[in-house]
């Protein structure tokens, strides 16, 4: 499951800004459209933290490169070393 969010954390960072997310229900890709604001790619944790305030959860860092998950009411924020690579919608 690991493994799976993460390629799927990598693809959505692969294509850039959209108007809709990505969300894989029972192995099958789904485009769900969203308006929900969330950090930029690029941004840093600090920045995150200053404008979307304490992660309801901040789970611990894994593999190499290191890529950390926050997750907030509504997405999580994943990060490179202490950069967003993606944020998506969770509800």
């Amino acid at each position: 499951m690991k493994i799976r969010l993460l390629a799927l954390a990598c693809a959505l960072a692969a294509a850039g800004a959209a108007t809709a997310e990505t969300v894989v229900v029972d192995d099958q890709v789904m485009v769900k459209p969203t308006t929900i604001d969330r950090p930029r790619r690029g941004s840093t944790m600090q920045q995150v933290e200053a404008r979307f305030g304490m992660p309801v959860e901040r789970h611990a860092t894994v593999g190499k490169p290191p890529i950390t998950r926050w997750d907030y009411s509504g997405f999580s924020v994943f990060f490179e070393r202490d950069r967003v690579i993606d944020a998506v919608a969770t509800g």
